[in-house]
């Protein structure tokens, strides 16, 4: 349910004009407290909670059950897998597996052609990947070749964490866009196939075109996924490096399959779901990954638990920060100013896929959240896809680009990658938010000449 502030009544302006002007200014709030004022982020975070929930008017008694509902929500669906993921990096950068790997690449695609080889891997691991779980399972490989081929990690890391972040916003079997096929009632196989059409020159332009203009941005890297260089007698082998690496991608990909496929048995599906979920396959890669690369070539277990615990005290400041921004998103969605501001828009004159992408936008500035922007959106522009006869894939496609746009301080993805890329907010606006805006409007252009076409 939609708040009134009293302050709007107050001063005799429209509830939908001070929703914007009280998000606007939240948000102005937060960037300056964070960039200007060098406030610890979780407590910038909360406080500017606290000031969004005031002005849009949310009870005062309500305000503290949302920061902590907001933060808690956040934090129990990623603790578990952020700690397992970082843990697990740990030990493919301490057993050589990352070395082993990242120097194969180089000798197969050529240092010059590394981002590309960083490009198809973002993108095929990440179809079956939550964003998040792979951007923690993928950037070992990414720090291993910075420091092999001493090249920017911002530069290497933006193919990488660009076909991520297509495949969340535009391929099922990813939740996102999966949930948004749903909503709309599109045919899952075709908004896959026409979402790789999309997806494929979009990753091009915001993935390593994008990525030759950050070359001069040095960043302090995480030192939690560096090892220092073995002698090559001493690596693992390039086979079980890459199986012990990409396990996780591939037990959720199969697993994902199996899902879309159901058996006829309750219980089989049952099971299968308990082994598809990203704890249980964590748990299991690193299991597996302790044994292949550290039992089984003479590494002591109790060494092996000294890296995990090393992993897991260096990831917990990225995990404070992600904190925070679960509490602001909460109080927008309990106000009920994201669906008001939805509302609003859905009757401006433009077409209806420009139309979901632009909601999608504007959630996405408010909330942070892409998912949340793209299916609260999906609910506003349902009955548009119903009345005009829109293409459903095509819609599907336009929201989730539009979810991606403009991310900045009060979405989590832009603090992962600002925290392991050892970035300032500057730099972090000028590699990962521009990326995610590149991707939103070349994903929006494509999808219109496809439009064209379909």
């Amino acid at each position: 349910m939609t708040l009134v502030s009293p302050s709007a009544a107050y001063f005799g302006v429209a509830p939908v004009t001070w929703s914007m002007l009280a998000v606007f200014f939240s948000v102005c709030l937060l960037t300056v407290i964070i960039a200007w004022a060098k406030v610890q982020p979780l407590i910038a975070f909360v406080l500017t909670a606290l000031v969004a929930a005031l002005l849009l008017g949310m009870p005062i008694a309500n305000i503290p059950k949302a920061i902590e509902k907001g933060i808690g929500d956040l934090l129990g669906s990623l603790t578990v897998i952020i700690c397992l993921g970082a843990v697990f990096g740990k030990l493919i950068a301490d057993s050589g597996a990352a070395q082993r790997i990242a120097s194969y690449l180089i000798a197969l695609f050529g240092e010059k052609r590394v981002p590309l080889a960083l490009m198809i891997t973002g993108f095929v691991a990440g179809i079956p990947l939550y964003y998040n779980v792979g951007f923690v399972l993928l950037v070992p490989l990414v720090f291993s070749l910075v420091y092999q081929s001493g090249r920017p990690a911002v530069a290497l890391a933006i193919p990488l964490v660009c076909g991520l972040s297509i495949a969340h916003g535009f391929l099922p079997p990813h939740p996102s866009p999966t949930a948004l096929a749903g909503q709309f009632h599109a045919d899952i196989g075709r908004t896959l196939l026409l979402g790789i059409v999309v997806g494929i020159p979009t990753l091009l332009i915001a993935g390593p075109l994008f990525a030759m203009t950050l070359k001069n941005i040095k960043g302090q890297t995480s030192a939690l996924f560096k090892a220092d260089p073995k002698p090559e007698a001493e690596l693992p082998g390039t086979f079980n490096s890459f199986a012990s690496a990409l396990l996780p991608v591939w037990l959720l990909g199969g697993f994902t399959v199996l899902i879309l496929y159901p058996s006829a048995s309750a219980q089989v599906n049952s099971l299968v779901g308990f082994f598809a979920n990203p704890l249980i396959i964590m748990l299991l890669a690193f299991a597996s990954a302790a044994v292949t690369l550290g039992l089984m070539r003479g590494r002591r277990l109790s060494v092996i638990m000294t890296g995990s615990g090393e992993a897991l005290r260096d990831v917990a400041p990225i995990l404070l920060v992600i904190a925070g921004a679960g509490a602001l998103k909460q109080v927008l969605v309990e106000t009920g100013v994201s669906a008001q501001l939805g509302a609003a828009l859905s009757t401006l004159p433009v077409h209806p896929l420009v139309l979901g992408w632009l909601i999608a936008l504007i959630l996405r500035v408010c909330l942070g959240s892409a998912t949340v922007a793209g299916l609260t959106a999906a609910g506003i522009v349902a009955p548009v896809v119903v009345s005009t006869g829109t293409d459903a894939s095509l819609m599907v496609l336009a929201v989730g680009a539009g979810s991606l746009m403009c991310s900045h301080v009060n979405d989590s993805g832009f603090w992962m990658f600002k925290e392991y890329m050892g970035l300032s907010i500057k730099d972090t606006f000028r590699s990962w938010t521009l990326m995610e805006t590149l991707v939103g409007l070349f994903g929006l252009l494509f999808v219109m000449l496809l439009s064209l076409c379909v």
